[in-house]
Formats: C-alpha cells, sequence, structure tokens
C-alpha cells in the first residue's frame, strides 16, 4: 500500500472515530440540549458507515474481484428493495428473472473485465429493450406501461448507475508524466545502439574489455556503459524518461474518493438544512432539505475534495473541485428522486436491513446518481480533458 492511501484510510478512520466520539459524549453527557431522536438517527448514521466503510474497505484489501462482487450483491439488495415497493404481477415473473439473474450479473462481470463499451449499452439498449417485450410476450396488458417502466427504472438506477462505482478500478489512462515516478533521463540514440550491441562485438568494435577504457569504440571514449543506460537497461519498465506508477492503489483510491464525497455530501446537506431560517427545497417530497443546507454543504465538499486533491491521480486541484462540486449536486439529486418514489409509493424506507436506518437504497441512493457522473468526469480529466 502506497503513502496517499495510508493517508486516506487514516483520515477516514479519524473522522469517523472522531464523529463516534462526539455521539457517545453528547448521547450521555448532552442531557437535554439534544433531541434524543435525532441523536438516534445519527447513532444509526454511523452504524451504518462503518458497516459500508469495513465492507468496502476489507473488499478491496481482497482483491478487485471482491469488491465488484460486494457492489454487485449491493445492487440485487438495492433492486430487491426497489421491485418490493413497486407493484408487478405474476405475468412480470420471468422477466424479473432475466433482470436478477442475466443481466446484473453480466454488467457487473463486463465491469470486471473493463469492457467499456458493452457495459456502456448493455442495460440502457439491449435490456430496456428486453424488459417490455418480454412481458409482452406473457400476455398480460394491465398496466402494461407502468409495470414495465418501474421494471426498468430500478434496473438503470440500482444496477447501471450503481456498477460505475467499482467500475473505477478497472479505469485506464495514459501513462502522462504527471502520473509517473521521477527517473533517469531518457537515454540518447548513442546509448541505445551501445545497449543493442552485443558483449562479443566489443572487440570488433575496438574494445578489449567493456569494463576498461575504450580505446576505439567510436561511441564511447569513456570505457563501459554509462550510468543512466545501466539503470535504464536494468528496468523493464523504462518508458523515455519516467516509470509509470502502480495504478492499482490509484484506483481504489479514487473509489475511496467518491465514497467520502457522497457520504460527506449526504450527512452536510441534512445537517446544515437543519438550522432554522432555511427555505425547503420540495416540502411534500423531503420534509428537511433546504436551499441553505443544499448550497452550504455543497460548498463543504467541494473544499473536502480539493483538499484531499493529492489522494488522487488529477493532475491537477480544480479538477478534484470539479468532480467534488458535480459529486455533491448529484448526490443530493440522488436522495431527492428517491425520496420521491418512496412518498409515491407510502413509505418511510425502501427496508430494515440496516436496523434504526431504513434498507440499502436508503443508505446508497446517493451513490446510484453520483457513480456515473463522478466516472465519466474522471475518466475525460484523466484522458487529457481540460488540460
Amino acid at each position: 500500500m502506497d503513502i496517499e492511501t495510508l493517508v486516506l484510510m487514516g483520515l477516514i478512520l479519524v473522522a469517523l472515530g472522531g464523529a463516534t466520539g462526539v455521539a457517545v459524549f453528547l448521547r450521555y453527557f448532552g442531557g437535554n440540549a439534544v433531541d434524543p431522536a435525532l441523536m438516534e438517527r445519527f447513532v444509526a448514521r454511523l452504524r451504518a458507515w462503518w458497516l459500508l466503510f469495513a465492507a468496502v474497505a476489507g473488499a478491496l484489501f481482497i482483491g478487485k474481484a471482491a469488491a465488484i462482487a460486494l457492489f454487485a450483491l449491493l445492487s440485487f439488495w438495492a433492486l430487491r428493495e426497489f421491485i418490493t415497493v413497486t407493484p408487478t404481477r405474476v405475468s412480470d415473473h420471468r422477466a424479473l428473472f432475466w433482470v436478477f439473474f442475466v443481466f446484473l450479473p453480466l454488467q457487473f462481470v463486463l465491469v470486471g473485465y473493463g469492457l467499456y463499451d458493452l457495459y456502456l449499452t448493455l442495460i440502457p439498449i439491449y435490456a430496456l429493450l428486453f424488459v417490455p417485450a418480454r412481458v409482452a410476450l406473457s400476455g398480460d396488458t394491465t398496466r402494461f406501461l407502468e409495470r414495465t417502466a418501474k421494471i426498468q427504472a430500478g434496473l438503470l438506477l440500482c444496477v447501471y448507475c450503481l456498477s460505475f462505482a467499482p467500475a473505477l478500478l478497472s479505469l485506464d489512462w495514459p501513462d502522462y508524466p504527471q502520473f509517473a515516478e521521477p527517473t533517469v533521463p531518457k537515454p540518447s540514440l548513442e546509448e541505445l545502439v551501445f545497449l543493442s550491441t552485443p558483449t562479443s562485438n566489443f572487440q570488433s568494435l575496438g574494445e578489449t574489455d567493456p569494463g576498461k577504457p575504450s580505446q576505439g569504440n567510436p561511441l564511447f571514449l569513456t570505457g563501459g556503459p554509462p550510468a543512466s543506460v545501466q539503470l535504464a537497461s536494468s528496468s523493464a519498465e523504462f518508458s523515455g524518461g519516467y516509470y509509470p506508477r502502480n495504478k492499482t492503489w490509484q484506483k481504489i483510491r479514487l473509489l475511496l474518493f467518491l465514497i467520502v464525497l457522497v457520504q460527506l455530501s449526504d450527512v452536510l446537506q441534512y445537517a446544515f438544512s437543519k438550522l432554522p431560517w432555511g427555505h425547503l427545497v420540495a416540502p411534500t417530497i423531503h420534509p428537511t432539505r433546504t436551499w441553505e443546507g443544499f448550497a452550504a454543504g455543497t460548498a463543504c465538499v467541494v473544499l473536502v475534495g480539493t483538499a484531499l486533491w493529492f489522494v488522487t491521480p488529477f493532475p491537477y486541484w480544480w479538477q478534484a473541485s470539479l468532480i467534488a462540486l458535480a459529486t455533491g449536486c448529484m448526490a443530493f439529486a440522488g436522495v431527492m428522486t428517491m425520496s420521491a418514489v418512496k412518498r409515491d409509493r407510502g413509505i418511510r424506507d425502501y427496508g430494515v436491513l440496516i436496523e434504526g436506518h431504513g434498507g440499502v437504497l436508503d443508505r446508497i441512493d446517493s451513490l446510484c446518481f453520483a457513480a456515473p457522473v463522478f466516472f465519466h468526469l474522471s475518466r475525460y480529466f484523466l484522458s487529457g480533458g481540460l488540460v
């Protein structure tokens, strides 16, 4: 593990530990100054964060396949919660079989192999066309458009959008010098000719001993290859002036960076929305989110994202700032959109998997919206866009 990853993991642990310490202090020594219901909700949220961090960190350390499997499991459970609260009929079950056991695992397999062109189009083209066709073959026309649209929406939000989070582990970018470790300068043409000259040919060039000063070698008058050539020839990764860095930990940090921004956006926007002078965005959709909370929370996320620029592979700090801004906005959109679905269905939470704090989809709604935007902005910046 490199130093940047250690620092990022340490910062996350310090933040979670500090929040836990504050919660314990307020719970036992806060008296009547803190609303007990609000405190219980905050403690439940902390449990969810610890669980998410432990699961993601453990999967990342096991390997890329384990991390992708974890997100596939989260996607499966979130889709199950989404479909459960949306009415379906018996005639939809065969289409749902294809959704859960064919398209969902296939999407994450394609992500694991890094087949960008395929996982980019599998669900929004092939699956979204297949679902209504398969439901139509069942012969049931009752609320056909509504039923198929709900299945498509669940597949798009809970599977397709979420799959772009682990897709960061398959992301690749050119080995630009700003992504590389500095090393020896690129050898000259004469030095490369020296490297290509077999030892047995030294005598024919007038060199009787490669380790002694040359008497007749027209390329080198100081016997033996220069130090830069010796270093360059000893490395199979030499690429003209720099050695490409190991991108594995960079990709892991990029995924952790996304999760940190999303979770911070969620909690900061919620916390600032609790201020008494805020203006509610949509009271019928979310009773607590305010415009002031959205603006202040997103601004803080941008500051944190800029401060954490050093753990990302982006060459410029403003790229991390722009991605943090986009992540904060999309996280807010995810919370509001999935809250609208819950209000439409007349429920408070999508499930009860996390005790005291709803289901999986309640915790990853903002991540589902932020992940595809974060992924494509990262891909654009790391490919040299706006540089």
